[in-house]
């Protein structure tokens, strides 16, 4: 997957790294809380780490603090929607579930800002257009979470993404996190209808 280089992108790995070791010793504090609350609430293991892809397809393990109980049929635990708790809803919608993804952002498997990293299996769905969100390191927060997070439609989102891609700057991050810290406050388009995030992705037409 070809990617197209910017002035700015070496600037940008420079500010991911800095911001989030400030971030992580800043928060350091909230995390160690939050763990404790995870293992009291839905037991351990605390962070939840799943495959996803990042630029270039490339396979990182991603890391959450975890939001959701285990599979269980016979308590009738099996959807995602079933398995989200109360406790699991206000860890993200305050995001601060994606605190231990600083973790993944100082690696250089993500960025602070970017399309945000979703399923592997999504890989082969995607139009020539929609996989060119893949051309950058995913982030924590993006355009698309800041333009409707959940709400939106796979096609917008994706419409999102790649309008990223080609507009990313100084500028368009700093806006795109200043953004996020007010989405968090106002706690809009968390979960589309009927759904614990969103419903599964099954590829487009485009």
């Amino acid at each position: 997957m070809a990617r197209i280089r910017r002035p700015y992108d070496l600037l940008k790995r420079f500010l991911d790294v800095f911001l989030s070791l400030v971030a992580a010793v800043v928060l350091l504090p909230v995390m160690a809380a939050v763990a404790v609350l995870v293992a009291v609430n839905l037991g351990r293991p605390v962070v939840f780490a799943q495959e996803r892809p990042g630029r270039g397809g490339r396979v990182f393990v991603l890391r959450k603090f975890r939001s959701m109980r285990d599979v269980d049929e016979a308590r009738g635990l099996v959807t995602d929607e079933q398995r989200l708790t109360s406790f699991g809803r206000l860890l993200r919608s305050t995001s601060l579930d994606e605190l231990p993804s600083l973790w993944n952002v100082l690696k250089g498997d993500m960025s602070l800002v970017g399309p945000r990293p979703l399923l592997v299996e999504y890989l082969p769905l995607y139009s020539r257009q929609q996989a060119r969100r893949h051309e950058v390191r995913p982030g924590i927060t993006g355009l698309a979470q800041v333009s409707g997070r959940n709400a939106l439609s796979w096609e917008d989102k994706f419409a999102r993404d790649v309008e990223y891609v080609d507009g990313r700057s100084l500028g368009l991050d700093a806006r795109i996190i200043f953004a996020t810290v007010r989405s968090v406050f106002v706690r809009e388009g968390i979960s589309a209808p009927g759904e614990a995030t969103m419903s599964k992705f099954g590829g487009s037409d485009a």
